[in-house]
């Protein structure tokens, strides 16, 4: 009998230890909890600047994935638990708030560019106007060429618009190799295995590719503008909102100026 009921004040406390702590367990979970963040590729030097200096003034952490926009949007659509996208085309966003997945149509945050990259070993000149690529294509020294796949990637499809208007687009096709994002393309353009490639500036600016390739801005008449916009997801939690916040201060802006990026007045 009396092991019975030491038994029962057992378990009586220990219901009544869970019960006092559980709520804090809660809000632990809930301060830890860390939100996943769908960003275009061209941000990835920026954003982790960002990201960091974001951490180090509040504490809080975001999980950012990289990749092309046109593939996040999809996933998106299809339930990926992102809760906050910025887009490198504002039209992924628009599509997601029309179909009542972002909370609102979002802002823009900046407007990209284009540059021609080359390997610092390579033979292959870099100007604005694309004539060096063009005497090396008529001269048959161009082999393989990158750029984003243009079919989901924004850069992508300016890049192909440039090549267009420049009036390349059908002799350098047959050499092009498609990186599924424009980080992807970078990483070909500068790696020696091609003659270079048409990526972001915000890439070619990094003292990443700085080490290893020269660069030309592409000016921004060969192509339709690069409007860049960011939304949260309608089922962002408070730490999304705190990024979403942060990205529209004037230190993030800074930074992305810093990468080459043009910034729209803020609404």
């Amino acid at each position: 009998m009396q092991s019975l009921t030491r038994f029962f004040h057992t378990c009586v406390f220990a219901l009544l230890w869970c019960l006092a702590v559980a709520p804090s367990f809660s809000r632990a979970a809930d301060n830890t909890a860390i939100p996943a963040i769908a960003a275009a590729s061209d941000l990835r030097f920026a954003l982790d600047d960002i990201s960091q200096k974001f951490t180090n003034e509040t504490g809080l952490k975001v999980k950012i994935s990289y990749g092309s926009s046109g593939n996040f949007a999809t996933q998106i659509q299809n339930g990926a638990p992102y809760e906050l996208f910025l887009s490198a085309d504002e039209k992924y966003i628009q599509q997601l708030h029309r179909a009542g997945i972002a909370l609102d149509a979002g802002v823009l945050y900046a407007q990209g560019q284009l540059a021609i990259v080359v390997p610092k070993t390579g033979r292959l000149s870099v100007d604005p106007e694309l004539k060096g690529l063009a005497e090396a294509l008529a001269a048959g020294k161009i082999t393989r060429f990158a750029i984003a796949n243009p079919d989901h990637a924004p850069y992508g499809e300016k890049a192909k618009e440039a090549l267009q208007f420049v009036q390349l687009w059908d002799a350098i096709q047959p050499k092009l190799i498609l990186g599924e994002n424009v980080s992807q393309a970078g990483q070909f353009a500068i790696s020696g295995s091609t003659q270079g490639g048409i990526i972001a500036l915000s890439l070619a600016m990094s003292p990443t590719f700085a080490k290893h390739s020269d660069y030309a801005i592409v000016p921004a008449k060969m192509h339709s503008p690069l409007f860049q916009r960011m939304a949260l997801m309608a089922k962002a939690g408070e730490t999304a909102q705190h990024f979403y916040d942060y990205l529209r201060a004037d230190s993030a802006r800074r930074v992305l100026a810093d990468y080459g990026f043009s910034l729209p007045e803020q609404p």
